[in-house]
């Protein structure tokens, strides 16, 4: 099962972009997170489908400080078992990971496609209940390891 979970933008203003995603396509504030500069937008399905984080009139290709795509997350299961399961593939089929994550609330694999897109895998943190319980977003980020 793998399915698109979230895409990532960065954005010059964050409430122009909140107020646009909305209103015009009609998804609802979940959260915000890094100091106010984010915001978490949710249909309903998940804990959100899309990140906005301002990044302001920054451009270039320096990593994180320009417009438009960060990354796309797709889901590829529901347990840390399915992870790394797939960690262990990758390595097998030589692809370079970029970095491993523990989200709290999920935890991800991040790597390039060909082109040099930074794409995340992740599953859902089981035991965590984002229906429920927002903490997780004001939690840092922490390093994964699945080669334990």
């Amino acid at each position: 099962m793998t399915n698109l979970g979230h895409v990532v933008f960065y954005v010059r203003d964050l409430e122009r972009s909140v107020k646009f995603y909305t209103e015009a396509v009609g998804l609802g504030i979940s959260g915000m997170i890094f100091n106010g500069r984010a915001a978490l937008l949710s249909g309903g399905s998940t804990h959100h489908e899309l990140l906005l984080i301002q990044v302001g009139d920054a451009h270039g290709p320096v990593h994180g400080r320009r417009i438009g795509l960060y990354h796309v997350g797709w889901k590829i299961g529901d347990s840390i078992d399915e992870l790394k399961s797939l960690y262990n593939r990758l390595i097998d089929l030589d692809y370079a990971i970029d970095g491993l994550s523990d989200h709290t609330i999920s935890h991800s694999i991040y790597l390039r496609d060909p082109d040099g897109n930074e794409v995340e895998l992740y599953a859902d943190n089981p035991d965590y209940d984002w229906r429920n319980d927002d903490s997780w977003m004001e939690a840092p980020v922490k390093p994964l390891n699945l080669d334990k």
